[in-house]
C-alpha cells in the first residue's frame, strides 16, 4: 500500500472519529463530504518545497487607499481620478504622495499606492507582488444592487459583522458557520507530503485561528516575542529540562515526574489519546526548537513590531523547514486594529507603515534564503470599507483590495477587475451598479477564486478543489491553471 493510501485511509479513520457532532450541521456535511471523497496530491517533484503566509489585517482594512487611482478611465468615469476624489472626500489621498505603479495589463490606466508603502510598490513594479481588485466573500455572483435590495441572489451571512466575515474569510464558508478553514481542510488533504508529521503543516504566529483549523489536526502555535523579549519561538513546558540540570533540583524533579507521566500507558481510549498528544506536543517542541535555533543568514534586521516580530519567526521557520521535515506548510501571521471609524488617514499612516517595514525585511530575507519562489505571501481582511467619509472615518463594507507577494507571481500586474468608485446619489439616476449604498462595492472577483489560485500552487489537486473551496464551483470549473492566473 503507497503512503499517500495509507493517508487516504487514516484520514477517513480520523475524520469520522472526530467530534463532529460539535458543528453546526451543514458543516458536518461538509466534513463527511471531504471524508468521502478525500483525494491525495502527488508528491512535490524532486522534492519541492512551497510555502503559504496568510497575513491577515483583522478589523476591515480601508483599501482603497492601499490602491487607488492614479491617471486613466474608470468602468464608470472619464477621470478615474477626479471619481476617487469626489467620492471619498475628505479620506482622499493626495496625488504627490502616492507610489505610482504601472500595471502590465491595465492599459491606459495606472495607480497608485499608499505613501507608507514603498516596499510594496517597489516589490511592485520589480514583479515580485501584485494587486486583487475588488475581492470578498460570494456565494454566487451578485451583478448589481437591485440583486442585493431584492435579496434574489444568496448573500453571505452577517455580510457587515467583523465576527461573522472574520470567519468567512477564514474558512471560504459564506453560507453557514463553521470553525473549520479552508487552511486546515488543505492540510486535511495534503498533510502527508511531509515526510516528519510530528509538527503540524500549519503553523500560526498569532495563536488559535479558525484558518487553519481542519478535521485531522490544527496549528502548531508558536510566541512570537514581545517588546522587551523580541526573539519568541516554540512555547516550552515551563519548569521542564530534557537532560540533568546541575543545582536545579525543582526542575530535575519535575522533569523526572514529567517524564514518568508520559511513560505511562492507558488501556481507556480516551485517556490514550490525550497521553499521545501530549507526548507529541513534547516532541513537537523538541524538533520545532532544534530546527529554528541557528541564526538567519544576510543580517536582515526585522523591526520589533508586532508585525516584524511575527515574520521574523516565520523566516525562522522557512529556515528550519527540513529540520521540520516539511515539504508544504501554511504560516497565519495577523495585524489588528483596522477598525477605523475615525482618522482614518492618520491611523493607516502609522500601520501600513509597520507592514510595509514588516513585507520589506521579510522580502529580503526571503532572497537571503534563496526561496523567494516558494514562498508566497498574500493577504485578507474583515472586509472593504465604504468609499464615503464618516468624520474622517469610513463604514463597514463589502469588497476590498488585497496583494499577494512572491518570486512565483506573475507580479506586476492587477488581478481581477478594479471598479468604478463613483457612489450613487441618495436619490436620481443610478451611476455604479456595484454600490449598494454609500460605496459599498459588491465583489467583482469572489474569495474561492482569490483562495483556489493559492491552493492550486500549494498542491491541492484540480479535482479535489471542491473539498477546500466548497463554492468554488459557482465561479470556476476546477482545472490545473487558476482562475485568475496569478502565478507564472
Amino acid at each position: 500500500m503507497s503512503p499517500f493510501q495509507q493517508s487516504r485511509r487514516r484520514f477517513l479513520r480520523q475524520a469520522g472519529c472526530t467530534g463532529m457532532s460539535s458543528v453546526p450541521v451543514l458543516n458536518t456535511l461538509l466534513n463527511l463530504r471531504l471524508a468521502s471523497a478525500v483525494a491525495n496530491a502527488a508528491p512535490p517533484v524532486a522534492g519541492e518545497y512551497r510555502a503559504l503566509v496568510c497575513l491577515f489585517l483583522s478589523g476591515g482594512n480601508d483599501s482603497f487607499n492601499l490602491l487607488s487611482p492614479y491617471s486613466g478611465p474608470s468602468p464608470t468615469g472619464a477621470d478615474a481620478r477626479a471619481e476617487y476624489e469626489q467620492s471619498r472626500g475628505d479620506l482622499a489621498l493626495d496625488l504627490d504622495t502616492l507610489h505610482q505603479i504601472h500595471p502590465l495589463n491595465t492599459p491606459g490606466r495606472t495607480f497608485g499606492v499608499h505613501p507608507a508603502m514603498p516596499n510594496l510598490a517597489a516589490r511592485f513594479e520589480a514583479g515580485h507582488a501584485a494587486f486583487v481588485a475588488n475581492v470578498g466573500t460570494l456565494i454566487e455572483r451578485v451583478s448589481n444592487r437591485q440583486e442585493v435590495d431584492l435579496a434574489s441572489k444568496h448573500l453571505p451571512l452577517g455580510l457587515y459583522s467583523h465576527s461573522d466575515q472574520i470567519e468567512q474569510w477564514q474558512t471560504s464558508v459564506p453560507h453557514s458557520r463553521t470553525g473549520i478553514g479552508w487552511g486546515g481542510r488543505m492540510m486535511d488533504l495534503i498533510k502527508d507530503i511531509n515526510p516528519n508529521p510530528i509538527v503540524s503543516m500549519n503553523i500560526s504566529m498569532d495563536g488559535s485561528n479558525v484558518f487553519q483549523s481542519g478535521v485531522t489536526g490544527a496549528e502548531y502555535a508558536v510566541n512570537p516575542g514581545n517588546d522587551q523579549e523580541p526573539e519568541g519561538g516554540a512555547v516550552p513546558l515551563r519548569g521542564y529540562a530534557s537532560g540533568y540540570v546541575a543545582d536545579d533540583g525543582l526542575t530535575n524533579a519535575t522533569s523526572t515526574a514529567v517524564d514518568r507521566m508520559l511513560a505511562q500507558q492507558y488501556s481507556n481510549l480516551l485517556q490514550s489519546t490525550y497521553q499521545q498528544k501530549r507526548r507529541d506536543a513534547q516532541d513537537a517542541y523538541a524538533i520545532y526548537a532544534s530546527a529554528t535555533s541557528g541564526d538567519l543568514p544576510g543580517g536582515i534586521v526585522f523591526p520589533n513590531t508586532s508585525l516584524g516580530r511575527q515574520l521574523h519567526q516565520v523566516a525562522k521557520a522557512l529556515m528550519g523547514r527540513n529540520g521540520l521535515g516539511a515539504l508544504r506548510q501554511t504560516f497565519f501571521v495577523n495585524r489588528g486594529g483596522w477598525d477605523h471609524h475615525s482618522d482614518t488617514i492618520a491611523l493607516q499612516q502609522v500601520m501600513l507603515t509597520e507592514v510595509d517595514d514588516a513585507i520589506g525585511a521579510f522580502w529580503a530575507q526571503l532572497e537571503a534564503l534563496g526561496i523567494a519562489d516558494q514562498v508566497t505571501l498574500f493577504t485578507g481582511s474583515d472586509f472593504g470599507r465604504t468609499l464615503t467619509s464618516n468624520d474622517r472615518g469610513s463604514d463597514h463594507a463589502w469588497g476590498g483590495n488585497h496583494f499577494i507577494m512572491g518570486g512565483s507571481i506573475a507580479g506586476k500586474k492587477i488581478y481581477g477587475t478594479y471598479p468604478g468608485l463613483a457612489v450613487n446619489p441618495d436619490s436620481g439616476a443610478e451611476v455604479n451598479a456595484i454600490d449598494t449604498g454609500r460605496g459599498r462595492l459588491i465583489p467583482t472577483t469572489s474569495c474561492d477564486e482569490y483562495f483556489a489560485e493559492l491552493a492550486l500552487w500549494l498542491g491541492v489537486p484540480p479535482s479535489s478543489l471542491n473539498l477546500v473551496l466548497p463554492n468554488i464551483g459557482n465561479f470556476f470549473s476546477p482545472s490545473a491553471t487558476g482562475p485568475l492566473g496569478f502565478f507564472s
